[in-house]
């Protein structure tokens, strides 16, 4: 069985073909960003997205008839609960409409989809950023105008919390579980019992600052920054995603220029740099501050029965990280690592599970 995964980026499509055994092929074709801007909207770009993944599929040498399914990573759509979707007419209308939002997610599920029509399979995603399991009670927001939203990195969460599990000897459905993806962004949910009924809205900055992402700010603070400029919405919307967090207090999202910085400033070495060790030292030690903070109050959901503490994403990668948060949170649960976001590997997965009926195919309506 050969499934071929797609995972679109802002600047880069990420392929790979999977089979029982583990991966046969993976290539990632980087797109030339002044290239990209060429194309009003990100739908727009799908013919050309199209033709660079079917030029890579050619690179392997399996052939389109070879291929069982096509799997992409899922975007912007309706709130849905966990699991594998077959791509159908609907969701391609919702997504080339971009009628819950626009990102480069949304092409996963198209491309997909032309894919499998030329192989004369049929195309999936799996877990898209838009899984909606919350309680009733972690919908309220203060405000009656405002429900709190679940996005976030669900595929990776899911697919970590199920091998946390199996590490814990346990079946994914009977475990309570905190996940916390480690990147650009960051989400932490709690997954109780299967499903993630609590977790920040990871696309708007929600929850702990990250590299790029703002976090949750202080309510009045914020607002009174927002009048007193007239800034409008999109200098503002940068702020909370792209230019906020770890890149506003330091100029930069470069983390080897950081932890460089950091290592100088350790070792008392004097060199010339656009970064002071000592603010990045502090600046990272805040952000893991506010992970183990996140972590803690989600332990509260569950009454502190929680199993595991899960950390994944490529700065779980980061010694430094892992153990400033494990110091702070490592009372609650035992702690498992998970470095990196292994998407394309937990695509292809979950849709080889399903076609061998050991995950169910849901519909898309």
């Amino acid at each position: 069985m050969k499934v071929f995964a797609i995972n679109p980026g802002s600047t880069s499509t990420k392929t790979a073909i999977y089979s029982q055994s583990g991966e046969i092929f993976r290539k990632e074709i980087n797109h030339d960003a002044q290239s990209l801007l060429l194309y009003k909207t990100i739908v727009s770009q799908l013919d050309f997205r199209k033709q660079s993944v079917l030029s890579a599929l050619s690179e392997s040498r399996i052939k389109l008839s070879h291929l069982q399914a096509v799997v992409g990573r899922g975007g912007l759509l309706k709130p849905m609960a966990g699991g594998v979707y077959l791509v159908n007419e609907q969701m391609k209308a919702d997504l080339r409409s971009a009628r819950y939002g626009s990102h480069a997610s949304n092409l996963g599920a198209l491309l997909a989809g032309e894919v499998a029509g030329k192989a004369g399979v049929k195309a999936f995603i799996v877990d898209p950023i838009v899984v909606d399991e919350f309680s009733a009670l972690a919908r309220y927001s203060g405000i009656p105008e405002i429900s709190r939203k679940s996005i976030f990195h669900a595929l990776n969460h899911k697919a970590t919390a199920r091998k946390a599990a199996r590490k814990l000897n346990k079946e994914y459905e009977a475990c309570n579980l905190i996940v916390v993806h480690l990147g650009g962004g960051i989400s932490v949910g709690i997954h109780e019992k299967g499903k993630v009924v609590d977790v920040n809205n990871a696309l708007d900055g929600d929850g702990p600052f990250a590299i790029e992402r703002a976090g949750t700010l202080p309510a009045g603070d914020w607002m009174r920054f927002s009048l007193s400029h007239g800034y409008d919405h999109p200098f503002l919307q940068s702020r909370l995603t792209g230019k906020g967090g770890i890149v506003a207090y330091l100029g930069t999202n470069d983390g080897r220029k950081i932890e460089s910085a950091i290592g100088n400033y350790l070792n008392g070495t004097t060199v010339e740099s656009d970064l002071d060790g000592r603010k990045c030292l502090e600046v990272i030690r805040a952000m893991c501050y506010q992970v183990a903070k996140e972590i803690s109050s989600l332990a509260a959901v569950v009454a502190g029965n929680v199993d595991g503490i899960v950390l994944t994403g490529g700065l779980a990668r980061d010694q430094r990280v892992v153990k400033e948060i494990s110091d702070r949170i490592s009372f609650l649960a035992p702690v498992l690592l998970f470095p990196g976001e292994n998407e394309l590997e937990s695509l292809a997965v979950s849709v080889i599970e399903a076609l061998s009926g050991k995950q169910d195919i849901r519909e898309y309506s």
